[in-house]
């Protein structure tokens, strides 16, 4: 039992907890059982049936309720004399300021994006409040300690961007499953069941662009008094047949590829199937919106049975049917969610005809599914040692013991007889855009990218901005806020749809522009480099950002760095696992991982000495790696982040 005095700091301590789920219900416990008496909770989430199988303070009861505040009164009944708040709200909201976070002794992360996650660093880098982080996948996890001016920020190593496919490989070519989730989910279910006036082609390109254009024109439109019964095999002729023989129209496409071939309803369904499609169970009828599903109505039972074209074309049009008959009010209004049964039995049949059209392997209703919803299957047990690992950390934090703080990462396979792997932490990167500010770099053309798409792709997608100010030396170019006069709000709007060449004040090449979210209180610059081409399948976006520098050692210890430049779509150094975990992503940049107490060089350790000194390389199976170099890095599952490179650690 640890004496009154040691306790002192952590009875007195104020914490603040982000993220109430997998990691944060464990967190949520055992920092009540340590001692902690003032903790307050941020969590914009609900809780859903699929958290009921790991966030143990949960019951079937809690369901729609607030994360955040049925943790707090599970705890408070067997800690009832502590004192927990809870807040359903965004961690991005404007009340959680810098102001907000200065009153907390520690701030502990258990959340599941990369948007949030940096969000939260800058607002303790700017509150100068220390933030212990931390991520799980399956058996895998991670702990880190990021203090200001004494260890690195979250931030100080370049994070990979999400995963994205270019628009032609996804319309015309696909070649792998995955692409053609992203083509069933992002382009058809949008098309058919979410805002029309949003843009969107599913029409291939091709020499006959200009007819398909045209027939295209009206042809998701259900027209007036047309059965849903002739509706749905239209769209699946023309989706899977007609699209099909179009593309097929382009000979220079094919000439290095296998021709797809199209599929047309009549030649899969007979007459007779047709009319009884949906009629052999009524189960999937129900008064509930939300449960409504085309499985029952088929007896398909199984979800990791793999369908047969013929079932999968059944499921089509059956969930089809059922969006326009049970959900009609929904239409025009649907955004893909993986906990909507109907909307991931249409995405996956209709991901699994495409495969079949281009020869790819199809996949069951499980597979797919996770695939769609980024999902990797928790494990509750990882999730408690990484909320353990937390508290310990916190713990040292408090008590002012910086010279044992550690980042340790947890092994599905023990290496060295050891689960739990404790590095020391690194020093800050000098060279990190955001705690040692240093400029970035933009490859971009400014005689035709907007300002709009600097706004959207740099601004907020990949400097993680919620309320930016763009300036150019002093002429102000850009600002967000509640508090802005209408004419100046308009002047803003207008300056959005100007190319950067032609603003006020141009940018152009060898501009400096000044970049500032006054939430965060964090100021970034930005050198312009114009540049006339770039690569449509690379970088699609039609930018590249530049100017992380990630820590490299030489043959005598010292540090060198090497510049990585990023695509604003995807990361040039990325490797991404099998398709079933696409959203995991692995940025090739080394890291050393041995046990606590051990000082050595980090000339000494190396790849070829990762048997002795296991990599976070080993933290991946080497076999779900689709280009396995990989000593790797950072991973992102469904949101939770693993990370690891080689820099310089503290002593």
């Amino acid at each position: 039992m640890a004496s009154d005095q040691k306790l002192d700091p952590i009875k007195n301590a104020k914490v603040l907890m982000v993220g109430a789920g997998g990691i944060g219900c464990e967190l949520l416990k055992t920092l009540a059982l340590s001692g902690f008496t003032d903790i307050h909770i941020i969590d914009m989430d609900t809780i859903e049936v699929s958290n009921l199988n790991r966030q143990f303070l949960f019951r079937q009861s809690h369901v729609g309720q607030s994360k955040a505040k049925v943790a707090r009164d599970a705890v408070l009944r067997f800690r009832p004399h502590i004192n927990i708040t809870p807040y359903h709200a965004n961690v991005k909201d404007p009340e959680f300021n810098v102001d907000f976070f200065k009153q907390f002794n520690v701030v502990l992360n258990g959340l599941d994006n990369l948007d949030a996650r940096r969000h939260v660093n800058r607002l303790c880098l700017a509150a100068d409040v220390p933030l212990v982080e931390s991520g799980t996948t399956g058996f895998l996890g991670q702990v880190t300690v990021h203090i200001k001016g004494q260890t690195e920020c979250y931030e100080c190593q370049p994070k990979p961007a999400p995963k994205t496919y270019p628009v032609c490989t996804i319309t015309n070519t696909p070649s792998k499953f995955v692409h053609c989730i992203v083509w069933a989910k992002d382009l058809l279910f949008a098309k058919l069941f979410g805002d029309k006036n949003q843009d969107n082609d599913l029409n291939v390109r091709s020499s006959d662009s200009a007819n398909s254009s045209e027939s295209a024109k009206d042809v998701f439109e259900r027209r007036k008094d047309e059965d849903i019964e002739q509706y749905g095999p239209r769209i699946y002729d023309h989706v899977f047949g007609y699209n099909i023989e179009v593309a097929l129209g382009n000979e220079e496409t094919w000439k290095s590829r296998n021709r797809p071939k199209p599929i047309y309803s009549r030649d899969i369904l007979p007459d007779k199937l047709f009319h009884q499609n949906g009629n052999l169970n009524k189960d999937g009828e129900t008064d509930d919106t939300s449960s409504v599903s085309a499985m029952p109505c088929l007896g398909l039972k199984n979800p990791q049975d793999i369908w047969s074209l013929v079932e999968n074309s059944r499921v089509f049009l059956e969930s089809l049917k059922l969006f326009f008959t049970k959900r009609a009010k929904d239409v025009g209004n649907l955004i893909f969610d993986k906990d909507d049964q109907l909307a991931v039995e249409f995405v996956t049949a209709a991901a699994n005809i495409r495969a079949s059209s281009f020869g790819i392997p199809m996949h069951s209703l499980f597979e797919a599914k996770g695939i769609a919803g980024n999902i990797v299957h928790a494990v509750a047990t990882t999730n408690a040692i990484i909320a353990g690992l937390i508290v310990i950390e916190a713990i040292k934090v408090l008590r002012n013991e910086r010279n044992k703080l550690r980042m340790t990462y947890c092994l599905e396979h023990p290496s060295r007889k050891m689960i739990l792997m404790p590095v020391e932490p690194f020093e800050p990167n000098k060279s990190c855009y955001v705690c040692s500010e240093t400029p970035l770099s933009l490859e971009i053309n400014t005689s035709r990218s907007k300002l709009r798409d600097f706004v959207e792709k740099i601004v907020k997608n990949k400097l993680g901005m919620n309320f930016p100010l763009i300036m150019h030396g002093s002429a102000l170019l850009y600002e967000v806020g509640d508090d802005l006069e209408e004419d100046m709000v308009a002047n803003y709007a207008a300056n959005l749809e100007k190319v950067l060449a032609e603003l006020p004040s141009p940018v152009t090449g060898g501009t400096m522009l000044t970049v500032e979210d006054l939430q965060q209180e964090f100021t970034c610059s930005i050198n312009i480099k114009h540049r006339e081409e770039f690569d449509e399948e690379k970088e699609p976006d039609g930018m590249v950002l530049s100017g992380w520098i990630q820590a490299r050692t030489t043959e005598n210890g010292e540090r060198s760095a090497v510049t990585n430049g990023e695509s604003t779509s995807k990361s040039s150094n990325t490797a991404v696992l099998e398709e079933e975990s696409d959203d995991i992503e692995i940025i090739s940049t080394e890291v050393s991982v041995i046990p606590s107490g051990t000082k050595r060089k980090l000339a000494e350790i190396s790849v070829n000495n990762s048997v002795n000194s296991p990599s976070a390389g080993d933290l991946v199976s080497k076999k779900s790696l689709e280009h396995g170099d990989g000593n790797n890095s950072v991973v992102m599952i469904d949101g939770e982040e693993l990370e690891g490179s080689k820099k310089k650690r503290l002593h």
